[in-house]
């Protein structure tokens, strides 16, 4: 029996032909095609993928082209030398599986996963690339590089888009029944969840925050957490929401980069321009009404919220003692978007309160 990958066998007219063996150089060579081949098709079939989100979900042109683009760069690499040395049979690696490779939660979840697949595949191509053409490493390092920034650049776009479709605000309260309530209220149609915690020590919220962050995901809702900036990264959160006297916005940016959402609350005109100026994604307008959850903070009353239809450039929720009584003053004094707490999660039926709530605020309002 011939040893494998060392002979060849040609057939003319029934004769079969023993080959000389490969060199070990050949050999190697041989291997290094093989891989080159399966990392040029895992980089490529993991854009096409995130390609298709950036048209169909995002239906964003810059970010399918960026995609597209580096298809095409990574297609002129693979060449059919490197094609002819695939030998799909007998690659032991076809048979591998991970059980998290079975399934997807959502759509973020599918997204990192083959963003990292196809960051992978460029570091593999990078370094034995090297042993293929004297260019080929210095190009998949600058396009792993490039593949980072279209990360940051889709995740922040996902978020952002999610938040301007999100027009009512879940801020949690303590509760024995927390991760059921917030459930409910997502299955009725809620997209964007705060987790607030003031007393509870550090390993209980962190442990909460972990459970609501995935629950949150796997709705695809966006999952924000109060204050604590360490905490929103621990969980892999969209996001933090800061008060006046917490972080500056600028240091919370600093450590979660671009492509995490920073809320910001405020109560007059001038903590809004503020804070606006200071690059929040959103703010919260109130409290509206007087409410146990701020009790320092003396009711704006509508006033405020007619100013913010008016005057605020980014999105903004109306927050503060709002409910379903309420929630059409609200709408008439020009709010688009409310937060709520106690309404929900105090709620015998949250899903059907949130139900209601949303369709108030996406009714469609009689032109004048």
């Amino acid at each position: 029996m011939k040893e494998a990958g060392y002979y060849d066998e040609q057939s003319t007219d029934g004769v079969v032909v023993m080959v000389e063996p490969y060199s070990q150089k050949e050999l190697i060579q041989q291997v290094v095609y093989r891989i080159l081949d399966a990392n040029l098709d895992r980089a490529r079939e993991g854009l096409r993928i995130i390609e298709e989100w950036c048209r169909f979900g995002l239906n964003n042109a810059q970010l399918t082209g960026e995609c597209k683009q580096m298809r095409q760069e990574i297609a002129i690499w693979h060449t059919a030398e490197i094609r002819a040395a695939r030998d799909t049979p007998g690659d032991r690696g076809t048979e591998l599986t991970h059980p998290q490779e079975e399934q997807r939660s959502s759509v973020k979840s599918l997204l990192q996963a083959n963003l990292c697949r196809v960051q992978e595949a460029l570091r593999v191509l990078e370094e034995y690339g090297k042993l293929y053409h004297p260019n080929m490493g210095t190009a998949f390092k600058q396009m792993r590089y490039r593949v980072y920034t279209l990360e940051s650049n889709i995740m922040a776009y996902h978020r952002h888009q999610l938040l301007l479709r999100s027009h009512l605000y879940l801020v949690t309260s303590s509760s024995e029944n927390l991760l059921a309530t917030v459930e409910a209220a997502l299955k009725g149609g809620l997209t964007l969840v705060q987790y607030r915690d003031k007393t509870s020590d550090d390993s209980l919220r962190l442990e909460q925050a972990t459970k609501l962050s995935q629950l949150c995901h796997s709705y695809g809702a966006l999952f924000i957490v109060n204050d604590r900036v360490d905490l929103a990264l621990a969980v892999d959160a969209d996001g933090v929401h800061l008060g006046q006297q917490d972080m500056p916005i600028a240091i919370a940016r600093q450590i979660l980069g671009p492509q995490r959402l920073i809320g910001g609350s405020t109560t007059n005109p001038e903590e809004m321009q503020k804070t606006i100026a200071e690059g929040v994604d959103y703010i919260g307008v109130g409290p509206v009404y007087a409410t146990p959850t701020k009790p320092d903070k003396p009711a704006t009353g509508l006033e405020y919220v007619s100013y913010a239809a008016k005057n605020s450039s980014i999105p903004w929720f109306a927050i503060g003692g709002i409910d379903a009584n309420n929630i059409n003053d609200l709408i008439d004094a020009g709010a688009e978007r409310v937060a709520v707490v106690r309404s929900v999660m105090q709620a015998e039926q949250p899903t059907l309160v949130t139900q209601y709530l949303l369709s108030q605020l996406n009714r469609i309002k009689p032109q004048p």
